[in-house]
């Protein structure tokens, strides 16, 4: 079966017995499907009338709750690589669809991904109907959204009888009790890389919400303790992203992105809001939102909780739950951004530049990538090589900075020299435009040996990679990272200085989030040894593949 970019998948299942199809439904959707699923709810949907069918307003009951937290943490679990959407324009209060008169869809919806395939559990009974159940399928949906103009549409229900036993042990549901309802409601979140409980959280809010949405999304001082928090996409990325998320799922609704600097924000002073939409583990933020408000003169929020999502595949450092920060450390060791082209650069051997700062386990990670196969290139030692005498570097430090730098036996003193160079920049950038290029041609010789000792691999490891303008000499730059104040205590145990000093030398260097603006792949030490080396090797092995993928006739011959 073709696969599809964008599709659509229209529920028409009782909900009593939604929950126990939605497994096998998004299983058969991502064989068909391969980036945005979007699903639109209408259970009771009749595609076998020949007809017309008309999209109907859908009263919001506290089942749909459980029904989209169900779906969310499914598509977690069976698609993750699937984008999946739920559509709510056409679920709406009784009250609130009276005022309206022409349906929930006067015109078909724009949204931010045009759907190529509707697909559908329509149970059909015989053969025979599928071609008129295609046709009313993709009438309705035509006339829900816009949709590409070579619509497919695809039914899932014959690889669903399997589940038919467990649809009929389901029961026909009691009476559906109804949602609570409100004008205004309100969020808060880092919403970093958008994921199943970001979704149930902001869809479950847009149920409710039946004018406003407002939405705080952390920055500055609230990112400060998050894990791998120089990995958290920009404010501005992140809002674009919830944006386009919020407005295919309810478009009528006013949404309200605003930045939190602390954790209230508009909460405690905005006196519509009515609602704040909380999880198990930030209800005791929401409670603290309320007695603000009270402090503040205004009226206490509804508190409505929802469940956590489960991680499934959670790893022994991530959090038992669906959260960003897992997807942040999952992130370690793959490939973040493709490397910049290096015409100039030959493709054998493959060269990684590894840098990091002080304290970040920058140089273990090097000799892990040695054990693997690599040749590991220590630039450090490159340095005092190129002070050694009768160097070209040599030579130039000494003249440059007089031959009271020099010991007995003429070699250049390094505590001297560095004492010459210490709160002064003009003489320290006079001492590294001497060594830096010398170093840069001592790494071209080692990286020459390597291609000629057949090496496919080569490790540069350099502290200072990218303040010496070294990438010329890499295909992709490897970034070892470390809190700052895990990096001050590894300092202080490792050289035996006080912890100011420890600071002030990070303080000296690029900070990480500058060098990881440059990473194609970061790697984090914060863990068990054990840990950093399974992220070694998935950043090997994924190395190997991109190796393996060039063109054959830019491949090394065997």
């Amino acid at each position: 079966m073709s696969m599809f970019s964008t599709g659509i998948l229209v529920l028409t299942s009782p909900l009593h017995i939604l929950p126990l199809r939605i497994a096998p439904v998004l299983t058969s959707a991502a064989q068909v499907v391969e980036r945005t699923l979007y699903v639109h709810l209408h259970p009771g949907l009749n595609l076998s009338t020949g007809g017309q069918v008309r999209p109907v307003y859908i009263p919001p009951v506290v089942d749909l709750c459980a029904l989209i937290s169900r779906l969310y943490s499914n598509a977690a679990d069976i698609c993750a690589h699937l984008d999946v959407r739920v559509l709510l324009s056409n679920v709406r209060a009784q009250s609130v669809a009276l005022s309206g008169s022409s349906g929930p869809f006067p015109t078909p919806q724009t949204l931010s991904h045009s759907p190529e395939v509707v697909l559908t559990d329509y149970p059909i009974q015989d053969s025979g109907q599928s071609s008129l159940v295609t046709q009313c399928l993709q009438k309705y949906a035509r006339h829900c959204y816009i949709c590409n103009p070579t619509l497919s549409s695809v039914l899932l229900y014959p690889r669903l009888k399997e589940v038919e036993e467990d649809d009929d042990r389901g029961g026909s549901g009691a009476q559906l009790k109804p949602l609570e309802t409100f004008s205004d409601v309100v969020v808060g979140g880092t919403f970093d890389r958008l994921h199943g409980a970001h979704k149930t959280l902001l869809n479950i809010s847009c149920l409710m919400a039946n004018r406003r949405f407002v939405i705080g999304v952390c920055d500055q001082e609230l990112l400060k303790k998050k894990v791998l928090k120089e990995l958290i996409e920009p404010y501005y990325q992140r809002v674009q992203k919830l944006q386009d998320f919020l407005n295919d799922v309810k478009p009528s609704l006013k949404y309200e992105i605003v930045p939190l600097s602390d954790p209230f924000g508009p909460s405690i002073s905005d006196p519509e809001l009515q609602c704040i939409v909380v999880s198990e583990e930030t209800r005791k933020g929401g409670e603290a939102v309320n007695r603000k408000r009270v402090e503040n003169g205004l009226a206490e929020l509804v508190l409505y909780e929802i469940q956590l999502l489960k991680d499934a595949h959670h790893a022994d450092i991530e959090e038992e739950k669906i959260s960003s920060s897992s997807l942040r450390t999952r992130m370690l060791g793959t490939l973040l951004k493709h490397p910049s082209p290096q015409p100039d650069l030959p493709l054998d051997p493959y060269v990684i530049g590894l840098t990091g700062g002080s304290g970040s386990g920058k140089s273990s990670i090097a000799h892990r990538l040695e054990a693997l196969g690599a040749v590991r290139i220590d630039c450090d030692q490159l340095g005092h090589e190129a002070y050694l005498p009768g160097t070209s570097a040599y030579h130039k430090v000494v003249q440059e900075f007089g031959p009271d730098i020099l010991n007995e036996d003429k070699t250049i003193n390094r505590r001297v020299l560095g004492g010459k160079v210490f709160g002064n920049q003009e003489r320290l950038r006079a001492l590294t435009d001497i060594v830096w290029p010398e170093i840069a041609l001592l790494v071209k010789k080692r990286i020459k040996q390597a291609k000629e000792q057949g090496k496919r691999v080569c490790v540069v490891d350099a502290a200072v990679l990218l303040e010496a303008g070294w990438t010329y000499l890499v295909h992709e730059v490897w970034v070892a990272t470390i809190p700052e104040e895990e990096a001050v205590k590894r300092i202080v145990q490792r050289d035996g200085v006080k912890e100011e000093d420890a600071l002030r030398r990070l303080k000296s260097q690029w900070p990480n989030a500058q060098l990881i603006e440059h990473a194609n792949v970061v790697l984090c030490t914060l863990w068990e040894p054990d840990i950093t080396q399974r992220q070694v090797l998935k950043a090997w092995h994924l190395l190997q593949q991109r190796i393996q993928k060039r063109p054959e006739e830019i491949r090394p011959s065997p």
